[in-house]
């Protein structure tokens, strides 16, 4: 675990170095708050054409009892916009790393089917493509949508409840849908 965050931040350091340009935004996702969780987050130009986004969320909360939704996500994303940086259409490569602790919620469909009577706690990673828009509010907001599909591998161990029992068992998913979804609001330092 410590190794991961320790390129994490020699990656992003040396993405930082390398800039062509001083702009980068700081960033929030707002419907994470929705989930409790606070995120937040930096895109800095490359060149012309081209961010690079590093973008960290973690719940460490107890929801109530019996529903959990601990976890934290580091999501990375190197973009090409069609016009200018930070403003118009763009399209994007990402990857994403988390770690996670879930249990005790009623979602009826896919997978999740299984989340009201087990808990869930593992790793997950992956990677996908993306498509955005950012909007321009004035010289220093900017407003971002951004919607994104690809793979996730999920690593998990199973419980029986959302608070008792012992292991059920360790085992692995693969996943291939949405992997990005984000509303976001951008402040631009020059």
């Amino acid at each position: 675990m410590k190794q991961m965050w320790m390129f994490f931040g020699y990656f992003f350091f040396l993405v930082c170095m390398t800039a062509n340009s001083q702009t980068f935004g700081i960033k929030t996702n707002i419907p994470y708050w929705g989930t409790l969780t606070p995120n937040i987050g930096i895109e800095v130009a490359l060149g012309k054409k081209t961010t690079f986004e590093v973008i960290g969320g973690i719940n460490p909360f107890n929801l109530s009892d019996n529903k959990y939704l601990k976890h934290w996500l580091i999501h990375t994303e190197y973009r090409y916009w069609t016009c200018e940086k930070f403003n118009g259409h763009f399209f994007g490569l990402h990857g994403l790393a988390a770690q996670y602790n879930v249990g005790g919620w009623d979602i009826p469909f896919w997978h999740l089917k299984n989340l009201k009577e087990n808990r869930y706690q593992g790793y997950a990673y992956g990677g996908g493509i993306s498509y955005g828009h950012q909007w321009l509010l004035n010289n220093r907001w900017n407003l971002e949508l951004t919607l994104g599909g690809g793979y996730v591998r999920f690593q998990y161990e199973k419980f029986p409840c959302t608070k008792c029992g012992s292991s059920q068992g360790k085992g692995d998913k693969d996943y291939f849908g949405p992997t990005k979804g984000a509303i976001s609001i951008i402040y631009i330092l020059k």
